[in-house]
């Protein structure tokens, strides 16, 4: 089948040149003969349209110039359709598309999305909403709170309100539901990771994969602010998933397992972000595994 594109460009992620950006993108693709057409995307994140565009206009692949919010979007429109998702990393964390090994520069990017190497993908729900790649409940969400409003984005804006709320952050009452146990905690966060990291290479969850079937539950528990620095680092180094059955479970600073499904009760409403954008938090959330989702454009 010959392959047409829509290029989806989000004109306030990230900190990158979108002259630039256009301008590489008309050049490459018609150089490789390929029929494609510009769109923006828009505030309110509603892509239903796009069914009935992919039908009629034989639409093979969707190429989302953004970050990870804006992959959010648009392949929450797309599921179950025989699409491919391609990603031009334009965001502030880009966790999905570096879990992925898809570079930030452009040429190495578009390189990518025309080989045309498309792996089915896994994402999850969590209260039925989408989660492509991470979602936190928490102090990272908390952070993503802060950030998305500021006027300055980018990893610098990013790093300096962790740094902030780091010293203020306090740890929250969860109950943990899987299937064979319930696990009470007083933590600073919990991670519900389908990749393996929040975004600019900061890997929380170092074993998860994009299609394993499987969501990997990062829990900091509380412990104090020194120990927590150095128990992340170690996470980020060599985290090791670990059976809730097992005895060197109980005694770790951080909780690191792996299951298809949980339930979460947050009595204290500790805020949620769901793929690096806040998103309004519950007392309970259900979550859950989609395996094959959608078709991601991979090296």
């Amino acid at each position: 089948m010959k392959r047409k594109f829509i290029y989806f460009i989000n004109p306030i992620s990230g900190t990158g040149d979108r002259a630039l950006l256009l301008k590489i993108i008309k050049n490459k693709t018609i150089e490789k003969n390929i029929p494609f057409e510009i769109l923006h995307t828009n505030a309110s994140g509603e892509y239903l349209y796009l069914k009935e565009k992919i039908a009629t206009e034989n639409i093979t692949d969707i190429i989302v110039c953004g970050g990870d919010g804006t992959v959010n979007q648009i392949a929450n429109a797309l599921l179950g359709l025989s699409v491919n998702i391609g990603i031009i990393p334009m965001g502030s964390g880009n966790g999905l598309a570096f879990t992925a090994k898809i570079s930030k520069n452009i040429h190495h990017a578009l390189d990518i999305i025309f080989t045309g190497n498309a792996v089915y993908i896994d994402s999850f729900y969590i209260n039925k909403k989408l989660s492509c790649m991470l979602c936190g409940i928490g102090f990272d969400a908390q952070v993503a709170h802060n950030f998305a409003k500021q006027k300055k984005r980018g990893v610098v804006s990013y790093i300096k309100q962790s740094v902030n709320h780091f010293f203020i952050a306090k740890a929250y009452s969860f109950e943990i539901i899987l299937e064979e146990t319930t696990v009470h905690s007083d933590a600073f966060f919990i991670s519900i990771a389908n990749s393996n990291q929040f975004g600019n290479h900061f890997t929380i969850a170092p074993q998860a994969s994009l299609h394993d079937g499987l969501l990997d539950i990062v829990v900091a528990n509380k412990m104090s602010k020194l120990k927590m620095i150095w128990a992340i680092l170690k996470q980020i180094q060599n985290g090791q998933v670990r059976n809730y059955k097992d005895k060197k479970y109980h005694s770790k600073n951080i909780h690191y397992f792996n299951t298809k499904k949980l339930t979460i009760k947050n009595p204290q409403l500790a805020p949620l972000h769901i793929d690096g954008e806040p998103a309004e938090t519950a007392a309970l959330f259900e979550i859950e595994i989609i395996e094959n989702a959608f078709k991601l454009l991979i090296p």
